[in-house]
């Protein structure tokens, strides 16, 4: 059994950025439990046959000062670049947004493959975390970043009755390999004009992570959920009609592939950076539905993500060096 001071579930972009504040401030002693094979959570790339397509997160804004000086580093790195947009610009990572989380994630301790099955709180010793394999991690404080509904079927002897009014609307993302080249106009982003039910088409040959022309085609919330239950092989049929209509002529789809996001995007933010739970609120659950009290935007995307695992980080900081 070992021991962690701090315990970070999830490794999305708010678990990096928990993590990165924590060590920045000298906390060194921590582990990110991700049950993925890979960081990043929505910062999600698939490699399709020779090419690529983001089918989580397309781009991110800015409105913060503390994302904006990370983007200036970011940009100086070469791991992003400006997408399009006016007044706010679209960036987006140069080798697909799953690149930039593992860029952002580099040296930091994670634990991949590694599912949490429970959370317990100890009365006067160290919380624990049970692993489905059976292993036990404790801790002194643990950051919670899965998406709230999951977080709280971790915590069943914690108390999170302000959080149980949080639901998430889910998604489908249909991803088509084109023989040829598509209609959809440069810079390879539409979100205008488009059929009932679709929230978003991108090609990411023009977009230039795809050596290949890649088109992710982004259904809306409600008609995500009206069709959760059908076969993957119907809901793909479904978004496939959608995709041929940005075929050029003599051009076909040649794979298709479909990704389901059950927790895409809250239908109801807190108006918090995080929330703090347990006998003596050692367990904190953070994400991009939790916004400061000043977001001017309102609604769950990167950055709220971003401010939210550095909130979470800084709290955590704080609560280590008044013990």
């Amino acid at each position: 059994m070992s021991k962690k001071e701090v315990i970070i579930i999830g490794g999305g972009l708010s678990g990096i950025m928990a993590a990165k504040t924590l060590m920045d401030k000298g906390i060194t002693d921590i582990i990110i439990i991700e049950k993925s094979r890979s960081v990043g959570g929505r910062l999600a790339t698939r490699r399709i046959q020779d090419g690529k397509a983001d089918h989580g997160a397309q781009f991110f804004t800015v409105r913060s000062p503390e994302l904006q000086t990370d983007v200036e580093k970011w940009l100086q790195a070469g791991w992003i670049k400006r997408w399009f947009g006016d007044p706010y610009p679209r960036y987006t990572s140069v080798n697909g947004m799953n690149a930039l989380g593992k860029n952002l994630a580099e040296a930091l301790p994670i634990e991949l493959n590694t599912k949490v099955s429970s959370i317990r709180d100890g009365r006067d010793g160290p919380l624990e975390v049970e692993l489905d394999n059976g292993e036990k991690i404790l801790g002194k404080h643990i950051i919670v970043t899965a998406p709230v509904p999951q977080a709280l079927t971790l915590l069943p002897e914690i108390e999170g009755t302000e959080l149980k009014h949080i639901t998430f609307a889910p998604c489908f993302v249909g991803m088509f390999t084109f023989d040829k080249d598509s209609i959809v106009p440069a810079p390879g982003h539409k979100d205008e004009q488009l059929p009932p039910g679709v929230e978003r088409v991108v090609d990411h040959h023009k977009k230039g992570i795809s050596s290949t022309v890649t088109v992710s085609v982004y259904m809306t919330g409600d008609w995500s959920k009206k069709r959760f239950d059908l076969a993957d092989d119907t809901i793909l049929a479904e978004i496939q009609k959608v995709a041929e209509l940005y075929l050029v002529e003599g051009n076909q789809i040649v794979d298709a592939q479909l990704k389901r996001w059950k927790y895409a995007e809250a239908e109801e933010v807190v108006r918090s950076p995080y929330v703090e739970l347990g006998r003596n609120q050692r367990v904190m659950v953070c994400g991009d539905v939790f916004l400061r009290e000043k977001d001017e935007a309102g609604r769950t995307r990167f950055e709220s993500a971003y401010l939210s695992g550095i909130s979470a980080g800084e709290r955590v900081a704080e609560k280590l060096k008044e013990t």
